[in-house]
């Protein structure tokens, strides 16, 4: 898939919100451990290749891991939406697609509906179903709400709709 013309200007632009987002909602983490499905994981939210249980991470090596991840996650964002994106909005898209990974992102209504143009009611869905209950906010395939995520959609809702000072 080829990057939107009028979105190439967000090719890795991580901003410091977004850091500091993605820091809030995952946390920080010198030591690997299993996240809350059994994922291995260091730093903030970090769950590629070479994690080392019993080491102590530093900083650098987290913040390094989150901007890296962010860059690939974000570029899956730019692949996968079709139409021009505000800042606030690509913040928030990057941030669930950090969380729910690029195919899962780039397959869900959400996206679905940025692509349509229905950018309110795509940022609605972030958080929720048509019916208004909370979505990507389970765990154990669907068994097992999370409130903590669900608090993250509604924080990454208000962000894409440029609501206050998330």
């Amino acid at each position: 898939m080829s990057i939107l013309q009028a979105n190439k200007w967000l090719i890795g632009n991580i901003s410091a919100g977004l850091i500091a987002s993605a820091t809030l909602w995952e946390g920080t983490k010198y030591y690997a451990y299993y996240d809350i499905v059994g994922v291995p994981t260091v730093c903030m939210g970090y769950t590629g290749s070479g994690i080392v249980f019993g080491r102590r991470y530093t900083q650098a090596e987290c913040t390094n891991y989150l901007k890296t991840e962010l860059v690939i996650h974000s570029t899956g964002v730019l692949n996968c939406i079709k139409k021009p994106l505000k800042e606030n909005e690509f913040s928030a898209l990057t941030l669930f697609t950090y969380n729910v990974g690029i195919s899962g992102a780039c397959s869900s209504r959400a996206f679905s509906l940025f692509n349509t143009g229905n950018t309110i009611a795509a940022c609605d869905a972030l958080a929720h179903s048509p019916l208004g209950k909370p979505v990507w906010s389970y765990t154990n395939n669907g068994a097992v709400f999370v409130n903590g995520l669900y608090k993250r959609r509604l924080y990454e809702k208000a962000m894409c709709l440029g609501e206050g000072n998330v």
